[in-house]
């Protein structure tokens, strides 16, 4: 049987943003729906089925499909499984009329078994609360009433508008490792970039100076990587995680008999990385007993083990790394200067966030890649509104902290709780009681009771207003239905008369 599309419709609007294919029989709904969306989405608009089913057997899918809920019944021979109209019936029959909801959910089971993962929404001009959950039940991402406004729509599709720019946003990374990539784009960046490269084609050390998390490791392993010992070891080690004895024999390796326990020799750090590069982080947190013996190890190479009287002649790149004010730390005795001088061959100094927050996009979207592929989780939006918080967060733990904040956004999939999370002004009534909720711990739970119960308050409020509607109330809390649904089941909200 040879079909023919009535009414084609122009080509698919060619523009960034999601995929988007609509069904409908109505032009003038298509025609509002390119209105609003053309300029955020790319379009796939039909009237007929087949040109559908043409569109989702592509070998790249839609991103989403906005289904009809009411399917004329004069296309629903078009739909595998649903019965033949004849060629030339042109009256409706009043009998089929009321098919239109099985044709539509006809559809949306072809839909399923094709492409089960693909997100539908059905378009109904009015559903009863049991249609509402046999559509979920049949695979149905969610519901829209028409006549719908913009903002209606806005609520479905702006999630796939946001996942796709953050899928959209190229990020400049050179990988270190399987886990690791030196991720640069601002200006300032691009010099340390630059420095890095020219430190790494000499053998002189290298101290990097900067705040907790700024990225000095990154730095480090990627004056390893550019230089001509990349194919040699990278070693770190933490001066400031071991007492005195055990950094000792940690770096310097020690011989049999050298302590309690030392029941055989053991090369050190220095040793195992002859040739290559080591890292000496927190190097301002040293013992002042020990620094003089890597005095030594810079100076010539050479050093003891622990128990020993031969001395052991190596090859190493030393970079060191500090978060303290490590001048002051000399003006207190608490660091040798000769030491600092041997260390200072070159000096690198990482920026806070909070000194290059054109960034933090860039690291948003970064680490939300990453963590996502780690976890096994489907990538989650980064919107406007969370992306102002980010922008706006002050950041004391930097690149650390920001990558911890997107990893309890992927485990808690809650942008508001993240938002809510990072606003350092969250004021408090200073009449609350103090005592067994006070201290850091404490006060988190304080503020989080005060968050949800505001929260469940204008809920409540609202689908009071709207006369328990959840579509409308929805629509006016400017969250999705599945959110307000789970929401009333979070805060045990029921209507009055139905307790």
């Amino acid at each position: 049987m040879t079909t023919t599309f009535a009414n084609p419709l122009p080509a698919p609007v060619k523009n960034c943003g999601p995929h988007i294919a609509v069904l409908d029989a109505n032009p003038a709904v298509l025609d509002y729906l390119r209105r609003i969306l053309s300029d955020r989405c790319r379009l796939s608009l039909f009237t007929h089925v087949p040109e559908l089913l043409v569109c989702l057997g592509e070998s790249v899918p839609p991103d989403l499909v906005l289904l009809d809920w009411h399917i004329p019944w004069h296309i629903a021979s078009h739909i595998p499984g649903q019965t033949a109209v004849p060629a030339n019936s042109h009256t409706p029959d009043p009998a089929d009329a009321g098919n239109s909801q099985a044709n539509a959910l006809g559809l949306l089971e072809k839909i399923r078994a094709s492409r089960p993962r693909l997100p539908v929404v059905m378009m109904a001009c009015s559903a009863d609360l049991k249609d509402m959950i046999l559509a979920t039940r049949m695979g149905a991402t969610d519901i829209v009433l028409k006549p719908f406004r913009k903002r209606d729509i806005d609520l479905i599709v702006q999630p796939f508008i946001d996942r796709a720019a953050s899928a959209s946003v190229q990020v400049d990374e050179i990988p270190l490792d399987e886990n690791t990539s030196f991720v640069r784009s601002s200006k300032r960046m691009r010099e340390i970039e630059s420095q890095c490269c020219l430190v790494s084609r000499t053998g002189i050390p290298v101290l990097i100076l900067g705040e907790t998390g700024t990225g000095k490791e990154i730095a480090a392993m990627y004056i390893h990587k550019m230089s001509a010992r990349s194919e040699r070891s990278f070693l770190k080690v933490n001066c400031a995680a071991m007492p005195l004895d055990l950094l000792e024999s940690e770096l310097f390796g020690y011989e049999q008999g050298a302590f309690t326990g030392a029941v055989k020799s053991k090369p050190g750090k220095f040793e195992i990385c002859d040739k290559g590069t080591i890292f000496l982080d927190e190097i301002g947190e040293m013992p002042t007993a020990l620094q003089a013996k890597l005095l030594q190890v810079l100076q010539d190479g050479s050093f003891s083990r622990l128990g020993s009287r031969n001395t052991v002649k190596v090859d190493v790149r030393v970079i060191a790394a500090t978060n303290i004010d490590i001048k002051a730390s000399i003006a207190q005795k608490a660091f040798r200067e000769d030491l600092y001088y041997r260390l200072n061959g070159f000096c690198i100094n990482m920026p806070p966030l909070r000194e290059r927050r054109d960034e933090i996009p860039v690291f948003a979207h970064y680490f939300m890649r990453r963590i996502s592929e780690k976890f096994g989780r489907e990538l989650l939006p980064i919107s406007p509104a969370l992306l102002r918080a980010l922008a706006a967060h002050p950041w004391p733990g930097n690149l650390r902290e920001l990558e911890n904040t997107i990893k309890r956004y992927v485990v808690l999939a809650d942008e508001n709780a993240i938002i809510s999370d990072l606003n350092p002004h969250r004021a408090l009534d200073s009449s609350l009681p103090v005592g067994e909720e006070s201290g850091a711990g404490g006060l988190k739970r304080l503020v989080r009771g005060l968050k949800d119960d505001a929260e469940s308050t204008v809920i409540a409020q609202t689908l009071e207003g709207t006369g328990w509607n959840r579509k409308a109330a929805a629509s006016e809390l400017q969250i999705s239905y599945k959110a307000l649904l789970y929401k009333i089941k979070q805060y045990n909200l029921r209507q009055p008369n139905m307790a």
